[in-house]
């Protein structure tokens, strides 16, 4: 365990490693010192963005007692790390995208982003009201974690392609840059899926490495320059249709806060969720406006009958995943009861309210 340790926390110093301990978080004249590890670079927009934003909103909404200190991915543990080390107890709390760590436990995926599952405000609703929340503590419990929601990305738009998609069939070979279920869906028809990491999503468009790749959005992709690599711009991201991040916090730390403490991170997890959510489509806007300036780009909807494959497929991907283990399964028909009255809902009024009002101001 020590050791596993010592692999995760890069700054532990040497007199710690020689006592075989860990640094607890700093208590002095009543501060208490948190780190919060992210699996983002410093001042990634969005993502990094957000995670500085709700270090800042903690410590000021405690007067500064409970004083967070963000460390970027490589500062205090590499990149992907972050699960692992608030559960062992190297950081107090993480930033990140649960989806990275489903290999720990399937569930996970519902609370981060599923094909053609729900979105934003859908799982926020589901988390907040209808068991989403406890269902997450007991996941998160089996790493000594506690999670919260606290950001969403919104819909995510479906990737940018170097030639035009025309149907199911066109997948055949293709190489694309993706992770999580949606890449699982993607291999079922026929697609060579690659885990390229961000940075080099760019280098390997260019170079034909990758024929299409996905990030996020108009906002960040405009950002990392995916609309200089290729020229098709799909929509919709069926993959991640509300894309959450999470702030994870280390389960024994979290049990010896006070009852105002824990509900003052709670609501400022909250708070971030409407936060991000809101600078996202914000963002989204003004990006979009750029890309449908730039007349070699070409934004294109998904075909009805690629649509119905990925949808078939996504079915039979997230059955799967709930067939791993009791847990999972228990997350998922929750996570499915709830999906299909929001829909019902849903029909009725966004998307009732969207569709005559685009009719009213035609």
């Amino acid at each position: 365990m020590i050791s596993r340790r010592r692999g995760l926390l890069l700054g532990a110093t040497a007199s710690v490693a020689a006592a075989g301990g860990l640094p607890a978080p700093a208590i002095s004249q009543g501060v208490r010192e948190l780190r919060l590890v992210t699996d983002w670079a410093k001042d990634t927009p969005g993502w990094g963005t957000s995670a500085n934003r709700l270090a800042q909103s903690i410590t000021a909404m405690s007067d500064g007692q409970l004083k967070v200190t963000v460390y970027p991915a490589g500062s205090l543990v590499r990149a992907f790390e972050t699960f692992d080390a608030v559960g062992a107890g190297v950081a107090d709390m993480y930033h990140s995208f649960d989806g990275y760590f489903a290999s720990k436990s399937p569930a996970l995926n519902f609370f981060a982003a599923v094909p053609y599952g729900m979105t934003a405000d859908e799982l926020n609703s589901w988390v907040a009201f209808e068991g989403g929340q406890a269902l997450y503590d007991e996941v998160g419990a089996n790493f000594n974690i506690k999670p919260l929601l606290c950001l969403n990305t919104g819909v995510q738009m479906g990737g940018w392609y170097t030639k035009e998609i025309n149907g199911p069939g066109d997948y055949k070979g293709l190489r694309y840059r993706m992770a999580g279920p949606g890449a699982e869906v993607l291999r079922r028809m026929g697609a060579t899926v690659v885990t390229t990491p961000v940075s080099d999503i760019i280098t390997a468009l260019n170079s034909g490495a990758i024929d299409a790749a996905e990030w996020v959005g108009p906002w960040l992709d405009v950002a990392l320059g995916l609309d200089k690599a290729a020229d098709y711009y799909y929509y919709p991201g069926f993959h991640e249709p509300g894309t959450s991040g999470t702030l994870g916090i280390n389960k024994t730390l979290w049990d010896e806060l006070s009852a105002s403490r824990r509900a003052l991170i709670e609501t400022a997890a909250a708070a971030e969720v409407t936060r991000s959510l809101s600078q996202f489509n914000a963002e989204n806007v003004k990006a979009l406006r750029i890309l449908r300036e730039d007349k070699r780009i070409k934004i294109l909807r998904f075909s009805d009958a690629l649509i119905r494959e990925t949808g078939r497929l996504s079915r039979e991907v997230v059955a799967d995943i709930a067939a791993k283990d009791p847990l999972t399964r228990k997350v998922y028909d929750s996570y499915t009861g709830f999906l299909a009255g929001i829909m019902d809902w849903g029909e009725l009024s966004e998307t009732g309210y969207r569709d005559t009002r685009r009719l009213a101001l035609a």
